[in-house]
């Protein structure tokens, strides 16, 4: 991933998402996350994944990989809806909020909620409900979602 650094303001999360489409993508991040995967790999005995947003998408996408990570944790991947073809390889643990403006939880849901090595938990809040920056922050469903990763990497 090349270039000079671009950052955004919360208020330009539209801006930053068609950046991120226009000039990274998810390949592009697929790709260096399996180098790092792979590296990483030879040094450590467990490896675990979590991505937001887009990231979570990119680490959905790394639970395919053959031997790279024990398990992949995602919030809000609302892109996955994208890459349902995707057959995990590891334990993936899909956080998402009940009320997402850019797509349908429920219907992701039950296209993925078959495939093995799944597990979905549809809190009930808004996008962003785990970012203490976020204005949909929410302490208590932050507390509930950590409770889940904690029991996620445990098992």
């Amino acid at each position: 991933m090349e270039g000079s650094l671009n950052t955004y303001d919360y208020c330009r999360e539209g801006e930053a998402y068609q950046y991120f489409i226009d000039h990274i993508g998810f390949s592009s991040v697929t790709e260096e996350f399996t180098k790092i995967l792979n590296e990483a790999r030879r040094d450590y005995k467990q490896i675990f994944l979590l991505g937001f947003s887009v990231g979570a998408t990119a680490a959905w996408i790394c639970s395919s990989l053959e031997s790279t990570v024990d398990g992949v944790i995602c919030y809000y991947g609302s892109r996955i809806r994208d890459y349902q073809f995707i057959n995990p390889k590891c334990p993936v643990l899909l956080i998402w909020a009940m009320d997402e403006e850019s797509f349908n939880v429920s219907e992701l849901t039950n296209a993925l909620r078959e495939k093995h090595f799944v597990s979905i938990h549809i809190l009930n809040g808004k996008h962003g409900f785990s970012d203490p920056f976020s204005k949909n922050y929410d302490e208590q469903l932050q507390k509930t979602a950590q409770h889940l990763v904690d029991k996620f990497i445990k098992n």
